[in-house]
């Protein structure tokens, strides 16, 4: 008796594979968007850079796509030797630090903390630090913000950074009975003060920069009470290499 024939099975579909390279491909994506490069370490883009010489990132079985030497791997090895990223690594942590330690101050709105092209702008509210057309620090009130502030400037990740002190005012003219010509002097007089007692904490004055602007460059409207609170300010900028 003949034995009957086995049916062939037929095999398994593979079109499930470009679905699955498609769900990969999105999730790389997705971790390359969410992925924040002032928090990368130098050790990371070193470990970055060793992968894309070695090769070997497969997506499919049986070898798949993989980076081979050439542009890419040159690109890799040489970017953790940019200047910039490092530079902006620096910039980042040094943002976020000075976000939590003057925090209160924050709140309080007695500070604020920017970035823009210049670098980290660390805005002093004049009616909190100094007294009224005065160039006089109020140090019984703020003592413990500037120490903190003198501290921050000095730390190891800002070793050798150029600080910019600019003092500004609103829009209202100085008593001519008082001490000051103009919203000039009195502006000029504020960052003055400001840098005097930063540098009697220790820091090096030949990091500094010291400027007036008057009511030139106002951040809020003039015509309000609120708006002249908000002009009346020093920045303590926090140079950027770009701008210097």
């Amino acid at each position: 008796m003949a034995r009957k024939k086995k049916k062939e099975v037929d095999a398994p579909p593979s079109t499930w594979l470009a679905t699955y390279a498609d769900m990969v491909t999105l999730m790389l994506c997705f971790f390359l968007i969410m992925f924040n490069p002032d928090q990368i370490t130098m050790q990371q883009i070193e470990m970055i850079s060793q992968a894309m010489q070695r090769g070997g990132i497969g997506i499919l079985a049986g070898g798949g796509i993989s980076f081979t030497p050439g542009r890419i791997a040159e690109l890799g090895s040489t970017l953790m030797s940019l200047p910039s990223m490092e530079r902006g690594r620096a910039h980042g942590t040094a943002l976020r630090r000075a976000v939590s330690v003057f925090a209160p101050e924050i709140r309080s709105n007695r500070m604020r903390i920017t970035h823009d092209e210049r670098g980290i702008v660390i805005t002093l509210a004049s009616d909190a630090f100094f007294n009224p057309a005065s160039a006089r620090i109020n140090i019984e009130q703020t003592r413990d913000t500037l120490l903190r502030l003198g501290s921050y400037l000095a730390s190891e990740e800002l070793r050798g950074r150029t600080f910019r002190i600019e003092g500004h005012t609103d829009a209202i003219p100085v008593d001519p009975m008082g001490p000051w010509q103009s919203n000039w002097e009195l502006s000029t007089a504020r960052s003055i003060a400001v840098l005097h007692y930063l540098s009697d904490l220790g820091i090096n004055e030949r990091q500094f920069q010291v400027a007036g602007f008057s009511d030139t460059a106002p951040i809020a409207s003039n015509d309000t009470p609120e708006g002249r609170a908000y002009n009346r300010r020093v920045d303590i900028i926090i140079v950027d290499a770009g701008h210097l």
